[in-house]
């Protein structure tokens, strides 16, 4: 597998905007899987990602008072003010940027491959995610508290994919499909019903 991540986020992006071009507006309004944002929501924000760099991260942080929550609520307001149809144009013509806030790649990935899901799940659309790079990306988290505390999520746990040959960790055992492990190690407690095993009961609880 090439360490590049930009044809795993090219083809993401675009297999995205192709599931939602013909959204109705109540779709657009319909919760995501994140608590405070619609679809629309987390499109924009995904837009507003795909356009960040580092130098205009550290810039917008700044103004927002180094609060991470009000910096990505102001964004998500500038991207989708226009309302879905821009924000739709907008994504489209950033499909192929190659420019990202500053961290760790595997970040990008898992902000491609969750959100993904947060907009997908709510509205019944189901996609095949190519499986290398999701499990690449439940290792990062299994290791990293970065942004999200996927270590501490997931600490004392095994978690292993049915539909690839994937573990990471020690302990009670987690397994399901790769994606619902990506989900679950990034918090979205949805995603435990589609896994079995005797630490599923332990992630409940965190």
């Amino acid at each position: 597998m090439t360490d590049s991540i930009w044809p795993t986020i090219h083809a993401e992006r675009t297999a995205l905007a192709d599931d939602l071009t013909d959204l109705t507006a109540a779709q657009w309004a319909t919760q995501s899987l994140c608590a405070e944002w619609t679809v629309h929501d987390v499109f924009a924000h995904l837009l507003s990602a795909a356009k960040m760099t580092p130098p205009r991260f550290f810039a917008r942080f700044a103004a927002a008072g180094f609060k991470f929550n009000n910096f990505t609520a102001k964004q998500v307001a500038v991207e989708g003010a226009g309302g879905p149809t821009a924000t739709m144009a907008a994504f489209r013509a950033a499909e192929p940027r190659q420019t990202a806030p500053p961290g760790p790649k595997d970040t990008w990935l898992g902000e491609a491959f969750v959100h993904g899901e947060d907009i997908r799940r709510p509205l019944g659309i189901s996609r095949a995610y190519p499986l290398p790079e999701v499990t690449r990306t439940v290792a990062f988290y299994a290791r990293s508290n970065a942004i999200i505390g996927g270590r501490s999520r997931v600490a004392g746990v095994t978690l292993k994919a049915t539909d690839t040959d994937f573990s990471v960790g020690s302990g009670p055992l987690v397994e399901g499909p790769a994606i619902s492990l990506l989900l679950a190690a990034s918090g979205r407690k949805v995603a435990l019903d589609d896994l079995t095993g005797p630490g599923v009961d332990v992630l409940r609880g965190r």
